[in-house]
Formats: structure tokens, sequence, C-alpha cells
């Protein structure tokens, strides 16, 4: 792991580091803030998933989490949402596929199989460098994302309820085998076979029979994508279906930028904290 960066903030530390990913066969970056904490602590972990066209960077530099974080003495770390490099196919023109669009799925399909590993990559192996690098309490992890992050936090917490305590969202893709994002994303990385989208589908997972305790989202009511590819009234019928505590908040007037995501990322860091102790 190599050092890009590091700036004293809230008393401290952003971070961006990079390293080269066994998964992806490229080279990564990602950002770690370490809340001020005492000398041989070990703080829960918040794990921040961008949406597409998003790097690391987008959350750090407007999502507004470090002084809730280091209020509640929380670590976030934000990885990338895909490869990157001269040699990563990639999608020209299309904003919602390949660079910048890695769905959190590990790709079956070429030509993205090689190095479109992002499931993988955030459920195994950043993780085992955030455990061995940071003075992070990897029993105490908590989950949220944005949009395409979203739905990766979704369907990453429900495959993983025994990894992460909380789960959150904000203006997620809950159903994306129903709607046009996830089709497409689906369908080149994954393949025509259905079944095979389900594990990637956070509505699809719950009918499944996957479980978490609770869920917070939170989603504008101004999102220019709420219709038709976000459609959060899928993911609550599945909850109330199956049980499981969804606090589905509509936010009056906000859209889908990071004015709505900083204005309620402060609570999501808290409700994530008093679920991590």
């Amino acid at each position: 792991m190599e050092t890009v960066s590091e700036n004293k903030a809230f008393g401290g530390t952003q971070g961006v580091y990079s390293h080269a990913s066994e998964e992806t066969g490229t080279g990564m970056n990602f950002a770690v803030y370490v809340p001020p904490h005492a000398d041989g602590a070990k703080l829960p972990v918040l794990w921040f998933l961008s949406g597409l066209t998003c790097t690391h960077a987008n959350v750090m530099e407007k999502g507004e989490y470090r002084a809730a974080c280091a209020e509640h003495g929380v670590i976030l770390v934000a990885p990338d949402t895909s490869p990157r490099g001269d040699d990563v196919p990639d999608a020209e023109d299309e904003y919602d596929f390949g660079k910048g669009a890695g769905f959190y799925v590990d790709a079956t399909e070429e030509p993205w199989a090689k190095h479109y590993r992002m499931r993988s990559y955030i459920e195994r192996e950043l993780p085992e460098l955030i455990a061995a690098r940071f003075p992070a309490d990897m029993d105490r992890q908590g989950i949220t994302g944005h949009s395409m992050g979203g739905h990766g936090a979704l369907t990453i917490g429900l495959r993983n309820a025994d990894r992460f305590r909380s789960v959150s969202a904000f203006a997620p893709i809950v159903a994306p085998s129903q709607v046009p994002w996830g089709e497409k994303a689906l369908g080149r990385y994954l393949g025509d076979d259905r079944q095979a989208w389900r594990e990637y589908d956070a509505v699809a997972l719950i009918e499944d029979g996957a479980r978490v305790p609770e869920l917070l989202v939170d989603q504008g009511t101004a999102d220019q994508f709420l219709e038709e590819q976000l459609k959060p009234e899928l993911l609550a019928a599945a909850c109330k279906d199956a049980g499981i505590e969804a606090t589905i908040r509509m936010q009056e007037g906000y859209d889908h930028s990071y004015y709505f995501i900083s204005t309620f990322m402060a609570d999501h860091v808290a409700w994530h904290a008093a679920r991590l102790g």
C-alpha cells in the first residue's frame, strides 16, 4: 500500500491510498478517514460505496462525513467504483457501463470478467488490507452507499449479514433486474441468465431469503431517477413481506446529488455508530 495523500481533519486523518489489486489486476485507489482515537484503540468501520461515474474522491470531497465520524469515533472507507487503467476494457460514451460503473459484481462475461471483480474486491480483498493497515475493528462493520453504490451496499450487506451489523443507503437502485440501469449492467457483465442476476438484486435477495435486522434508506422526492431507475416502493414491499424493519424516508424536494447526501450523511453515521457500539 502506498500513501497518495494525508491531511488532518477534525482531529483525525483523511488519507488517500493506492495498492495493486489481485482481484482487478489493476492499481486501485481508496480513501480512509480515521478519527482521533486513543493509542491502541480499535474503531468501528463504515464503508461508503459510490455511484455511477464516481471515484473515492466524490464522497471524500463532498460527503461532509468527517465531523460526524470524529464525533462518533467511526472510520469511513471509500473505495473506487471500478477497475481503472489503459488495459481495462471500457464502454466509451456510456456513463452507466464500464469504467466508473462496476456495479459491485464479479463479471463472468468477456471482455469484462478479467478486471471487473468489484464484489470480491469489496467483500474480501480491501477489507483484508484495511484490517492489516488501520486501527479497524472488523467485528464492527457497517455499509452504506449512493445510487449504484446503494445497490452495492444493500446487496453486499444482505449477502454478508454476519459481517455487517448495519446497512443503509442513499437513493439506491433496489431492484436492478427490473430497471434499465441494472438490466444493461447485469446483462452485459453476467450474461442472459436472469437467475444469475438475483444475487446482485436486493429485492430478489430478500425474496430468496436473505435477511438483515433493519435498513435505513433516504430518498429525495425530486430525484430525477426516482420513478424509472430507483423504485424504493419495491424494497419497501419486499421488506414488509419478509418482516425486515425498513425505515425509508422520502425527503421532500431533494434530488440525486451530493447536496442531498451531505444533508443526511451525519444522520447515517450516527445511525450506524449506534448499532456498531
